[in-house]
């Protein structure tokens, strides 16, 4: 079945079934491997992608959920004025470690900025919910969205 998506602000047709999770057609159709495959059950936040502004887990949204929606992807969330402040953040803390929680983590802190720019603590905690870094770099995670929402007190978020 061809279905229509507007993905990274580009109009794309894919012929697939509805019901296919969009982690698997950005990946396996659309050739946008920055999504990644974590856990399958929307629990680890790695395959996060942002869906007309808020943050999903892609193994859990069917493509055909996406349909009429804009789809924003790792590879595209630095053109966004509040992504690119995420991603500058990120390089600039040097957040990584082993890097592979991080596609999730960078959406879901865009998301969660672009709805609340001025974050408290708690308000980062529950916006990064359920994204998990084996690697355990949350503190560098949460100094990095302080200090993209641009909060004086970086330093004490660390």
């Amino acid at each position: 079945m061809a279905i229509s998506l507007t993905i990274n602000r580009r109009k794309r047709v894919v012929d697939v079934e509805p019901d296919k999770p969009l982690l698997w057609v950005l990946r396996e159709d659309l050739d946008l491997p920055g999504t990644k495959f974590g856990c399958g059950a929307g629990l680890c936040g790695a395959c996060t992608v942002i869906l007309d502004g808020d943050a999903v887990r892609s193994c859990q949204t069917p493509v055909g959920d996406a349909v009429g929606k804009q789809v924003i992807t790792i590879e595209h969330v630095a053109t966004l004025p509040v992504g690119k402040k995420v991603v500058d953040a990120w390089v600039d803390l040097d957040v990584p470690q082993c890097g592979y929680c991080q596609a999730g983590q960078i959406m879901s802190a865009t998301a969660l900025l672009t709805h609340t720019p001025k974050p408290a603590p708690d308000d980062i905690a529950a916006g990064m919910s359920g994204n998990i870094c084996r690697c355990a770099t949350y503190l560098r995670i949460q100094k990095a969205i302080r200090k993209a929402a641009g909060l004086d007190s970086v330093e004490e978020a660390a």
